[in-house]
């Protein structure tokens, strides 16, 4: 082995242009790829990330244009209109929706003393529901309860805005993060001038913008005689074939009965897919990204290594006049190119981790972990074998004589 390694060497050094642009190449390729096959990932595990409400089967309809004075009074007569539809099951009404992008956030904090300001309190998305929403979103309720008539009355808003209650239901996840090992029921939350009593767990329910803590959310019980001033979601559970349908009535029957508003409705798979529409865009870029990478790289070795077999004809000439077999030239080709991507991948190693903490620090993007680099050495491993092999087999099939006889 070590027989043939020194040859190798000293071919580099004669020739170390052509072989110090194919460490480059390859360096720069696992690089990139690495970084992009982690941000492909990240995307795609933020599209798909679970959500604890019956997404399938929802239908939300959103009011504009309407007197924020007799809002609270409507919701009401509108929830009975929307119940009378056929195929809905049930209708609620609720200030936003997961991954809507209306967000009203707060942070709380487990002391008395704290306040809004406080470094130590979390940031929650807050939801203020109705009567039935449980029901019709489909949460699951883990410890304790939803929240009863005794919770929804007289359940308004004060002028922090945060409902003048004391009764909240959180998800698992933020229960963990302000609780770690805890149990959570009775627990009482804080902020400058409110607190509130944990009635209810129930499993994870996105945020409407998702980003670090997605699953800190809070539901608190609004009364309709309370709900003023707040943007209303309606929504109504129905069977996923009766959707579409059920979008257009709810429209058309909130318009008739509310002159001079402007009903919008959707299912709530469109709200998902609109959220995640430009992050579903960039990791296909990114993909198309890694595939015009490696075809780069892998025509790049392909050029270059054909170059270099053209100069060293008469070399490779003499090895087989000496009786160097076809396998040993294959064999020589591909040593010298796992050599040349060894060096490129330790380079770019480095280089790959230099380009992530950049990018967390200037982007929030998190550490990359460490079994993507092995992972990308791999692939560019693989890809310079194939690529060198095409040149290798025509150069071990150049007959001794004609190579001798090359200049």
């Amino acid at each position: 082995m070590i027989m043939e390694i020194r040859p190798i060497f000293a071919s580099m050094r004669k020739h170390m242009i052509p072989a110090t642009l194919i460490v480059l190449e390859i360096a720069l390729a696992c690089a990139v790829l690495c970084n992009a096959v982690f941000m492909i990932s990240q995307r795609v595990s933020d599209i798909h990330l679970p959500n604890a409400i019956d997404e399938q089967s929802l239908v939300t309809v959103t009011l504009r244009g309407t007197d924020d004075k007799l809002a609270g009074s409507d919701v009401p007569r509108n929830l009975a209109a929307l119940r009378g539809i056929a195929g809905v099951q049930s209708a609620a009404v609720i200030s936003t929706l997961p991954l809507s992008t209306n967000n009203w956030g707060w942070s709380f904090g487990t002391k008395p003393e704290s306040t809004i300001t406080d470094q130590s309190t979390t940031n929650v998305s807050l939801f203020f529901v109705g009567p039935g929403i449980d029901k019709t979103l489909g949460l699951r309720v883990v410890q304790g309860r939803f929240f009863n008539d005794d919770d929804y009355a007289n359940s308004s808003l004060g002028s922090a805005p945060l409902p003048e209650t004391h009764a909240v239901v959180l998800t698992k996840s933020l229960v963990e993060k302000m609780w770690p090992g805890q149990p959570a029921l009775g627990k009482t939350m804080y902020t400058t001038g409110h607190y509130y009593t944990v009635v209810g767990v129930m499993a994870d329910v996105l945020r409407p913008n998702i980003g670090g803590q997605n699953y800190s959310t809070a539901f608190f019980p609004l009364g309709a005689a309370g709900s003023k001033g707040v943007q209303a979601y309606y929504v109504m559970h129905c069977d996923p074939q009766d959707r579409d349908r059920i979008v257009r009535e709810a429209e058309l029957k909130l318009a008739t009965i509310n002159p001079g508003a402007v009903a919008k409705g959707q299912t709530y798979s469109e709200i998902r897919t609109k959220y995640f529409a430009n992050m579903s865009s960039m990791a296909w870029m990114l993909v198309l990204v890694c595939v015009v990478m490696l075809a780069v790289t892998a025509f790049g070795i392909v050029g270059l290594t054909s170059f270099w077999v053209n100069q060293r004809r008469r070399q490779i000439g003499v090895r087989r006049a000496v009786g160097a077999t076809r396998g040993h030239i294959m064999r020589y080709f591909q040593t010298e190119n796992f050599l040349l991507s060894t060096a490129g991948v330790v380079f770019g190693m480095a280089l790959a981790f230099g380009i992530n903490a950049y990018l967390m620090q200037h982007y929030e993007l998190n550490r990359m972990p460490w079994y993507y680099l092995p992972c990308g050495a791999i692939a560019l491993w693989v890809i310079g074998q194939l690529s060198v092999f095409g040149p290798a087999r025509r150069a071990a099939a150049v007959p001794p004589v004609v190579a001798t006889r090359s200049a």
